[in-house]
């Protein structure tokens, strides 16, 4: 047990932490070992969209101007964009659906509380198995992005820690959203949500197209922070102000583990 384990069992109330949140990690790894075809697949879509896009679109559309203004392919641009939106998908829909099948069909977690476990293990470990599974969608595709030398600066290796924090915090977030969803139709919302974000936080085109006003929404967006984040990385272009968007993150993490927690706490141990 860590440290931070004996601060939270001393903290939390008794019965919501038991220290154990690794146990549901290892019991994602033995469930999905055998599923390792529909884990990879979330892998698939952002590539589709790097070839089709960024290298067929690409060839339409010329340089655009990438972070600090330098000109860069379409490619280029496009590639860091995805790999936020790779890290993203692969926590969100590992965070929700999956989530949501064990809580409210399979009650998985009803059996689990009924052990030492407690929700703030539950809602945890969960989150840290949607991450690793993020983290696995952007590590290949940084692996990608690698071997087509669309890489350009070694501060790049910061890209894979930065896509793990982008893949908790939505993670984090997915997970108390689910523990509001009533049925499987309140998940058209999560759709709705995602795809707007991935199409226009300046994935495939500059925030300079937009009108000003709408640049302001754009840039509420956490996709717009991922991406802004990775663009930068990838480049090689570092200042201060990227610390602006890993506090974002930060602040995505904490707020949907404590909801997540609290939810589960209330909804379990009612």
């Amino acid at each position: 047990m860590t440290a931070g384990d004996g601060l939270l069992l001393r903290v939390l109330p008794t019965g919501m932490y038991a220290g154990r949140a690794r146990v549901l990690v290892e019991r994602s790894l033995l469930v999905n070992r055998r599923a390792w075809l529909a884990v990879v697949s979330g892998f698939c879509e952002p590539l589709f969209y790097l070839f089709a896009m960024g290298i067929g679109f690409g060839a339409l559309v010329g340089d655009v101007a990438g972070p600090g203004g330098e000109p860069v392919s379409y490619v280029t641009f496009v590639a860091p964009a995805l790999l936020a939106a790779s890290a993203m998908n692969g926590a969100v829909y590992d965070a929700t659906f999956n989530i949501f099948f064990k809580f409210k069909y399979a009650k998985l977690y009803d059996a689990m509380l009924a052990t030492p476990l407690g929700p703030v293990d539950v809602a945890i470990g969960e989150i840290a198995w949607a991450l690793l599974r993020g983290g696995l969608y952007a590590g290949g595709f940084l692996t990608v992005m690698a071997a087509m030398g669309l890489l350009t600066s070694a501060w790049a290796l910061l890209a894979l820690p930065a896509a793990l924090l982008v893949a908790f915090s939505f993670a984090a977030v997915g997970m108390a959203c689910t523990t509001f969803m009533r049925s499987w139709q309140d998940f058209d919302l999560i759709q709705l949500a995602l795809m707007p974000m991935f199409l226009f936080s300046t994935t495939f085109f500059p925030l300079d197209v937009y009108p000003a006003f709408v640049r302001v929404v754009v840039q509420c967006l956490p996709l717009y922070h991922a991406i802004e984040l990775m663009r930068a990385l990838c480049a090689g272009v570092v200042e201060v102000g990227l610390l602006w968007h890993v506090a974002y993150f930060v602040a995505m993490v904490a707020l949907g583990v404590v909801v997540a927690a609290r939810r589960l706490g209330a909804l379990l141990l009612r």
